[in-house]
């Protein structure tokens, strides 16, 4: 029997404003933010009061309210602000989904230096941003920044200033040429050596890049290389030696895959929209048309599966 069942068992208060404070937290730990700062909360004083316990705010989802689900809610940013305010310090694990800005992040970063978990996901985070807090967050253990544009430095930084960090998931989105890009690996390989999870599907890595996360990360257990199209040759045999958990460059995505079909559709309209709007044409510059083409082909792809 769950804590609550076992709790609402024992008690029999005469009405929802007499329940004991441990089974209102076991309760609102099941709601999400926006349910508790926009409805319990509001039910009466006994439960604004509990809404207001740190303990009920360790961890913290935001994915309900990403640009790309159907709930829409005016500054989803403030929310998430008074999300962390309330946490006093006491903020162990966040999800932002995928809003996100470098303000943002500053702001959780300085007010939650024993968060253990971090999750972003094709949020407008910068390089500079992210540095900027992830060097104040040493305990870090999980970090997710998943369809946003960082570089390999940017990813030794965090790794060098995580020294406990045990799983790294730095997917790509998308990317427009297939050339070779080990320095995601390589900054991995420098400055991760306790990680166990690694997931990296869709990056530029190449067999370069893989032996030296095998070499640089001796603990690792589980490794997820799907849409890894770099890869080439015969690199099982090394990674089944050392991997208890391996997803290889041509496994099937259609179960458990990071991205979903709106979340390409979403985030492939806004890159269009700078390809078309903030890349005006020059004399002798590069024709984006094709690719702008191709790539509105593919939206349309994607949204036709979504509905």
């Amino acid at each position: 029997m769950d804590p609550l069942s076992s709790l609402m068992k024992n008690e029999e208060p005469k009405n929802w404003a007499d329940l004991p404070t441990d089974l209102m937290c076991l309760i609102l730990l099941r709601l999400s933010v926006t349910e508790i700062l926009e409805n319990a909360q509001k039910v009466c004083r006994s439960w604004r009061y509990v809404c207001k316990d740190p303990s009920i705010w360790r961890k913290i989802d935001m994915r309900i309210l990403s640009y790309n689900k159907p709930v829409l809610v005016n500054n989803p940013e403030a929310i998430c602000r008074n999300a962390v305010d309330r946490s006093e310090g006491g903020l162990l694990e966040i999800n932002i989904g995928d809003f996100g800005s470098d303000s943002l992040l500053t702001y959780i970063a300085e007010r939650s230096s024993n968060l253990r978990s971090l999750r972003l996901m094709c949020s407008e985070i910068t390089d500079d941003g992210f540095v900027q807090a992830v060097v104040k967050l040493p305990m870090l253990e999980e970090l997710e920044v998943s369809g946003i544009s960082l570089s390999g430095e940017s990813m030794k930084l965090a790794g060098l200033s995580c020294p406990n960090l045990k799983t790294l998931m730095l997917n790509r989105l998308f990317y427009l040429s297939s050339d070779d890009d080990d320095h995601d690996a390589i900054a991995i390989a420098e400055s991760m050596p306790k990680l166990r999870h690694l997931q990296l599907c869709g990056n530029k890595l190449t067999k370069t890049g893989l032996n030296a996360i095998l070499d640089g990360c001796p603990h690792l257990e589980h490794l997820d290389l799907r849409q890894c199209i770099n890869l080439v040759g015969n690199l099982e045999k090394r990674c089944f030696e050392k991997i208890k958990d391996l997803r290889r460059h041509n496994d099937s995505t259609s179960a458990d895959y990071p991205f979903s079909f709106e979340t390409y559709y979403f985030h492939w309209s806004r890159q269009l929209a700078i390809l078309k709007n903030a890349l005006p044409m020059e004399e002798g510059a590069y024709n984006f048309d094709p690719i702008v083409e191709e790539a509105e082909y593919y939206l349309k792809l994607y949204w036709d599966l979504c509905q």
